[in-house]
């Protein structure tokens, strides 16, 4: 069989290693997962409670408009139900923004260091994509402006950005969406907007009314500790959310999930609980990797991106012998690793794996 000419060249999404691999693999009884940003509380107790009700359900289908969750996101947020439409993660979305919206021949601009996601969803769709260079880590809003032409449908800016961890300030929002054309669609992810902690950082809800042509991405998959259920969503112009749900599968998230979701918005005590220790695991991280002498970027986000020094990919196999897996391969940044935040123990150990994972990389050089 033959496929389309212009998904062959894509490639498979690499997640993190899994735990069960490394430890079988290794013969190792214990290992820590810091590569996939999850968080290291899992959920909510009283989420568990929610699920556990829907079991009997599961013969049943799914509520396909998510009502009941979409009227409390709606309140929670300060929206209208008919701007918000759900998906099995915020990935879902960004697929079906592309499906709705790009057309073989169209333009997309993104960074060219950010979520891979975008641009293998453009790909996909037979787009010409314009990865912009990161500045100090952040995004170039004037170098992407740049690129801007009658062709350009879509702008993806990842706020906080994976893999970095840095932010577009409020004020630089705004001045890049007053330049934007009103014909191209701004999609604002905002995965990790529950850890952010800088003041500059935009209230994008609030540009909603005035930007018709910007959507937002969060997610339950990182500070709700979701991620297993898979579960994000967008909130844009009514209109717009329209559109792109005339793309979208019936019952693209499941019971359990909606449950799941519902009772997480509502504890918002563990929400605030999570946020908490995430700062004083970035506070005791960046403290050590000041003593170490690494540069890192500045994160908004539960993952820090840092210079080790040494080729990232085998320091990162250096470390997974100790039972520590971080992230490694960025094709712009090969001496980095990009580090969940975990619990007290698990960042502990982390400084441990590394400190010995660079001498032993020193040694062998």
């Amino acid at each position: 069989m033959k496929p389309k000419s212009r998904i062959v060249n894509i490639p498979v999404y690499q997640p993190g290693k899994p735990l069960e691999e490394v430890k079988r693999e290794l013969g190792l009884s214990e290992v820590i997962k810091l590569a996939s940003n999850e968080n290291p509380y899992g959920s909510a107790p009283s989420v568990q409670a929610a699920i556990a009700q829907e079991l009997t359900q599961l013969h049943i289908y799914p509520d396909g408009g998510a009502v009941e969750l979409t009227a409390q996101l709606g309140s929670h947020l300060g929206v209208q139900s008919d701007q918000i439409i759900f998906g099995c993660g915020s990935d879902e979305i960004i697929a079906l923004i592309t499906r709705a919206f790009l057309e073989p021949g169209d333009e997309t601009i993104m960074a060219d260091q950010t979520f891979s996601v975008y641009k293998s969803n453009a790909d996909i769709e037979g787009a010409l994509v314009h990865e912009v260079p990161l500045k100090d880590g952040v995004h170039d809003l004037e170098g992407m402006m740049a690129q801007v032409n009658g062709r350009t449908k879509i702008i993806w800016v990842c706020n906080p950005n994976n893999p970095t961890g840095t932010i577009v300030s409020h004020e630089e929002l705004i001045g890049f969406l007053e330049q934007v054309p009103s014909s191209v669609m701004v999609v604002l992810d905002e995965a990790y907007y529950e850890y952010v902690t800088d003041a500059a950082y935009p209230q994008s809800l609030k540009l909603l009314e005035k930007y018709t042509n910007l959507v937002i991405l969060r997610t339950f998959s990182k500070i709700y500790g979701l991620a297993a259920l898979r579960i994000g969503y967008g909130v844009g112009h009514a209109d717009v959310i329209k559109l792109i749900n005339q793309v979208r599968e019936p019952f693209n998230t499941s019971r359990i999930g909606q449950a799941a979701a519902r009772q997480a918005l509502a504890d918002q005590d563990f929400v605030q609980e999570c946020h908490n220790k995430n700062k004083e695991g970035i506070e005791y991280l960046t403290a050590e990797f000041d003593r170490l002498g690494l540069h890192y970027f500045p994160t908004q986000t539960n993952f820090i991106m840092v210079d080790v020094k040494h080729q990232a990919l085998e320091l990162f196999q250096s470390m997974l012998r100790r039972g520590v897996i971080v992230r490694a391969g960025h094709q712009k940044y090969p001496t980095y690793i990009r580090v969940t935040v975990g619990t007290a123990r698990e960042n502990e150990i982390f400084i441990r794996a590394l400190e010995e994972s660079m001498q032993e990389q020193s040694t062998t050089v």
